[in-house]
């Protein structure tokens, strides 16, 4: 244990009561997380299934967290890179240990970073762009939700596409579930972004990006794919 945690690099730059607290919150649920979570966390291996990178592309994770998407993308897609940072030190412990456990170490980084004001060059220690970044129920977790998107859509190269999964407005569930889903998720500090097909349809329209937008599950989840045109706007 000692040996991966010396793997990771804490940036001394920017508050870290974020770390301490997501560290707080997942120091135990780090090992039972995947299994718990694949219950409820719906969409994720369709995103991964929809990333299909660009041979030799390379593809960033933001809230990487035990790096099961990682793994199971870079699993997929043998042909390209992928890189992960997370603000949960204990969380990219995890991801540390999952990523060497499938040998994909040459293929697979993962840092520690914050996810509103970060630059590949600052996280990683290399200027990559990416030609695809995925969010996977992070947003709802971040008060800057906003910030985050900006961001990502700046790390990407023209052509580049980011792939967001989250919770939904439930729109289509009965009420009391509605209300039930949101009181449990509100006791762990997340909030489903109502405004995010708003958010990135204003960021379309101002970048010249392309924009698809689903309500799986029944409203249960919101998956989201921007892609940018080949060439920036001038």
């Amino acid at each position: 244990m000692t040996m991966i945690r010396s793997e990771l690099t804490v940036d001394p730059s920017w508050p870290v009561d974020a770390t301490t607290r997501m560290n707080r919150m997942y120091r135990y649920q780090r090992h039972i997380y995947d299994i718990t979570r694949r219950y409820y966390l719906l969409g994720r291996n369709e995103l991964i299934a929809g990333l299909a990178p660009p041979a030799g592309g390379h593809v960033l994770e933001i809230g990487c967290g035990t790096g099961r998407n990682l793994v199971t993308a870079a699993l997929r897609y043998p042909q390209a890179r992928f890189y992960g940072f997370d603000v949960s030190t204990e969380m990219l412990t995890s991801a540390i240990g999952a990523i060497a456990r499938a040998g994909l170490g040459s293929r697979a980084k993962v840092a520690h970073g914050d996810a509103t004001n970060f630059t590949a060059q600052g996280v990683f220690g290399q200027p990559v762009a990416f030609d695809r970044v995925m969010i996977s129920y992070s947003l709802s977790m971040i008060p800057d939700w906003t910030a985050v998107i900006e961001h990502a859509i700046a790390c990407l190269k023209p052509g580049g596409q980011l792939h967001i999964v989250d919770f939904g407005d439930q729109s289509e569930l009965p009420g009391f579930a509605r209300r039930a889903l949101r009181h449990w998720l509100a006791l762990f500090g997340v909030t489903p972004r109502d405004a995010l097909e708003a958010t990135l349809s204003q960021i379309a329209v101002r970048t010249g990006a392309g924009l698809s937008f689903d309500r799986p599950y029944r409203g249960y989840a919101q998956a989201a794919v921007l892609t940018l045109p080949a060439r920036r706007a001038a």
